[in-house]
């Protein structure tokens, strides 16, 4: 009997620190990976969320930097 409580008592204490494990270092779940998008200009690759965003907002266009959103020679009125 004390086999089986001991058991059970395990599988609960596994139960509730299976989350608190797949939770990163700061006890936040891990952030979702940002996209990567290429820059017309220089050719490089920036991530989505730091890149220079021009032209209208349904359908962006992706910058490394300012210097390169200037220097794009794209569609007029960007």
């Amino acid at each position: 009997m004390r086999a089986l409580g001991l058991l059970l008592w395990v599988a609960v204490a596994v139960a509730m620190m299976v989350p608190l494990l797949r939770r990163g270092p700061t006890g936040r779940r891990p952030a979702v990976l940002d996209e990567l998008v290429k820059d017309p200009v220089c050719h490089t690759y920036v991530v989505r969320s730091r890149a220079v965003a021009r032209g209208r907002p349904a359908d962006p266009i992706y910058f490394c930097s300012a210097d390169c959103a200037r220097r794009y020679a794209g569609p007029v009125g960007l």
